[in-house]
This record gives C-alpha cells, structure tokens and sequence, in this order.
C-alpha cells in the first residue's frame, strides 16, 4: 500500500478499520516519512480475505477521500454546486446545475458529490441521488444521503449520513461519500 498517513492521524484510520464488522482489532504501521507500509488486522473468519481487503480499501478511500473544496453560487433562480475530491492522489472536479431553492441546493452538492466520484468509477455503473436532507436529531444536525447504485446486476438503495461539524455543504459531501463507501471497491472493476 503506497498511501500516506500524514493528513490522517494513525488512530483514526484503526478506528476507521475498527468500524467493519468482520475486524476485531486493527493496527497501521507507518514509516518516518509517514507512509503507509503495513495493515494488520484481526477479523472473524465468516468472509473470505480477498473480499476483506476490498472492504478494507474502500472503507479507508471513502472515509479519508479527501474533499478539497466545495463551491456554491446562485445566479437569479439558478444554482450551481462544484465538488473537488481528491482520490488516490488524483483531483476530481464534479459540477451540477439547477434550481437555486434551499432543498435544489442540497440536493445540487450531492449530484456534484456523485459527478466527482463517477468520474473515478468504472463506466459500468451509475448513480442516481434519491434524496438528501439536513435532519435535527437529538441535539446535532445530521446530513443524510440516500443514493441508488445501478449495474448491471440491477439496483441497490445506499445511505449514508454525517454530523454537520463544518457547514451544510460539506456535511453533504461527506454523507453522500459514506453512502458508498462499502462499493468503492466496486467502482473500478469491470
């Protein structure tokens, strides 16, 4: 594995891999200049380990997908959202249009949240956004994102959600990533 930890904390990335379900106990070693050189982990023997190690890279490439910048602007009864994602080292830039009301234009960050990321995904699949939100629950604000992911082996309803730590925006971002973050390894095979 060549990815660098030094924009993620150690702890966070075990804490990261701690959250699947099969994995029991997690630990990264990194070198001095902060690559990422070993991952150890302890799982439950009920999944097969090729199908673990994809669980493993697209838990830690949606969790620490690194959102670059979110840009919004209203022109009149317009919108239009821009979302850069960086991805293995790689920029992407996803843009979406529409109208400028205050549920167009979430659902505006989510649609250029999903154009970044089906830039990087293999042409085989697609998203559909089915509905995104900002939502009071207990005392936080959650984003939540639900999207449809079509193959050809048919369609599969996704969801994800994010505390509003920053502002909206970029908790949007970050719900609709956590929506697919257990199909990004899915996103690059044919």
């Amino acid at each position: 594995m060549s990815s660098t930890a030094s924009r993620v904390q150690v702890k966070d990335i075990e804490a990261a891999l701690a959250d699947i379900g099969e994995i029991t106990a997690a630990r990264v070693v990194v070198t001095p200049e902060g690559v990422i050189s070993e991952v150890h982990v302890i799982a439950l023997p009920n999944k097969p380990a090729k199908q673990l190690v994809r669980d493993i890279e697209s838990t830690l490439m949606a969790r620490f997908a690194r959102m670059i910048s979110v840009h919004a602007s209203t022109s009149g009864v317009q919108a239009s959202v821009s979302v850069t994602l960086e991805i293995a080292d790689v920029e992407y830039a996803g843009v979406a249009c529409g109208p400028a009301s205050q549920t167009g234009r979430m659902r505006l960050v989510a649609l250029a949240t999903l154009d970044a990321v089906g830039q990087y995904a293999t042409a085989a699949i697609a998203f559909a956004l089915e509905d995104v939100a900002i939502i009071q629950l207990g005392g936080e604000k959650v984003a939540v994102s639900c999207i449809s992911l079509v193959s050809g082996f048919g369609e599969q309803s996704l969801s994800g959600s994010a505390l509003v730590r920053q502002n909206d925006n970029d908790s949007i971002v970050r719900a609709t990533l956590d929506a697919i973050n257990r199909r990004m390894g899915f996103l690059t095979t044919e």
